[in-house]
């Protein structure tokens, strides 16, 4: 083995975690490998000899390009964020998966926490993820964010009171997820309105990105209120013969997929057996990009 299969080897047994963080710091699956394939990048200009912690290395530098990319995002990113955007969902197969490891998996990050994540400035983001989510020192995230440690140490508390204040409080158990949104695709099979209604929190929100070139009643959306949402699930419930669950980042969701061309992947946050948030993404070329898994119709 050369020096370079050898770097290579070393440099995969890092991947899943930086790919966890450029996916905090970022919301994109594609660009958090682009982030990490940048991070590789750097380390073949770099005399890896001289890295004592190549793990600690990488992941400062996979967030210091995430905080490039926040600050360079262009168009509808770069403006304040629009309420509709729906992160990129990690989707696995529902049957087969042990919750206790799912819990362990580096993915599985809600849909909820990365909108609340958007909302932060990049510096904040940043501060937050590495030392939050992954214990990185302040100390060695100072000079990334270029301020000194008790100032990015504000940085973190400050986007720490934010998340928790903006993130929706939410039922962990796989199974009374999965109760609650069997009830509800029963209710759009059935065309029972009051059923749906009765399944949705009263203020309960749903957030549709359907991306910049969808336009009419499938148009990107944010609906608030039971009987609005359900409305809203109303007028497409047509489709709800093609939607099956699966996990989405960790928790029980749907995918829909007439004829198995993807239509959208949905996510929702259960509480007290009703659901109180629901996010889809239903943008045709994000949903294209996504690795779905072949779903039993």
């Amino acid at each position: 083995m050369n020096d370079t299969e050898l770097l290579a080897r070393r440099f995969e047994e890092h991947r899943d975690r930086l790919r966890a963080v450029a996916y905090r710091m970022l919301g994109s699956l594609a660009e958090a490998e682009d982030a990490v394939q940048e991070a590789w990048l750097k380390l073949g200009r770099t005399d890896a000899d001289e890295i004592r912690n190549l793990g600690g290395w990488l992941t400062t530098v996979v967030g210091r390009v995430c905080l490039d990319m926040l600050r360079s995002r262009t168009a509808r990113r770069e403006q304040s964020m629009d309420e509709t955007f729906v992160p990129d969902p990690v989707v696995r197969p529902l049957s087969g998966v042990d919750p206790e490891q799912e819990v362990l998996e580096a993915d599985s990050v809600g849909l909820a926490l990365l909108i609340v994540l958007e909302t932060l400035e990049p510096a904040e983001r940043l501060a937050f993820v590495l030392h939050d989510m992954f214990a990185v020192p302040f100390d060695d995230i100072a000079p990334i964010v270029e301020r000194g440690a008790a100032a990015t140490r504000q940085l973190a508390s400050r986007a720490r009171r934010r998340v928790q204040g903006a993130t929706p409080s939410a039922d962990p158990d796989l199974g009374r997820q999965r109760k609650a949104l069997e009830a509800f695709l029963a209710a759009s099979r059935g065309g029972d309105f009051e059923a749906l209604v009765a399944v949705l929190h009263p203020d309960v929100v749903l957030r549709v990105d359907s991306g910049a070139l969808v336009r009419g009643a499938a148009a990107s959306k944010v609906l608030r209120g039971a009987r609005s949402v359900a409305e809203g699930a109303f007028t497409f419930r047509q489709f709800s013969v093609w939607s099956r669950l699966v996990l989405v980042n960790g928790t029980v969701g749907v995918v829909t997929m007439p004829e198995g061309r993807p239509l959208s992947v949905s996510a929702v946050t259960v509480v007290d057996g009703r659901i109180t948030e629901m996010y889809i993404l239903a943008d045709p070329e994000r949903l294209a990009r996504l690795d779905l898994p072949a779903l039993e119709m």
